[in-house]
């Protein structure tokens, strides 16, 4: 495979990553704004705990997803000087092959922590997304059981 097949094949890996990312922020603010419409002009009770819970996971959601779109920007863009620094185009590290090498290791050292902390929080958006579902189905299910207790005296 030629480097211009790999670069397409990342570029396409990229693009869906952020569809995907995008995808949950926009699910998650979704769900909290049924959860509000929902809950709208009711009064407090206990079952609403369990949509409050959700409406947590979700703002999570969000937050993370949000947090994780930083870290891969910010691994993007140490990418492009790792680059210039390998192609000796970078203005602060072209003067010595030693300062070079240095700033290439550290260079390094940060896209890898920046993408294992981009891939920690795309985790944890997806898993509070989900755990909000199910806190929200739970109170639905919270619901119809008060209901039908009530409907059954």
């Amino acid at each position: 495979m030629g480097d211009e097949n790999i670069r397409e094949v990342h570029r396409q890996l990229r693009v869906s990553q952020d569809k995907y990312t995008y995808f949950i922020l926009a699910v998650a603010g979704a769900a909290v704004a049924l959860a509000i419409r929902e809950t709208h002009g009711t009064m407090i009770v206990w079952p609403h705990v369990l949509v409050g819970l959700a409406v947590l996971c979700w703002g999570l959601s969000f937050f993370y997803g949000c947090r994780h779109l930083e870290y891969v920007n910010s691994s993007l863009y140490a990418n492009v000087d790792l680059l210039k620094v390998q192609n000796g185009i970078h203005p602060e590290y072209n003067s010595s092959p030693q300062i070079a090498l240095a700033a290439v290791e550290g260079i390094r050292e940060a896209v890898q922590s920046n993408s294992d902390k981009a891939s920690r929080l795309s985790r944890w958006q997806f898993r509070l997304l989900i755990i909000g579902a199910l806190f929200y189905i739970g109170w639905h299910i919270w619901g119809m059981v008060l209901l039908t207790l009530a409907l059954a005296k």
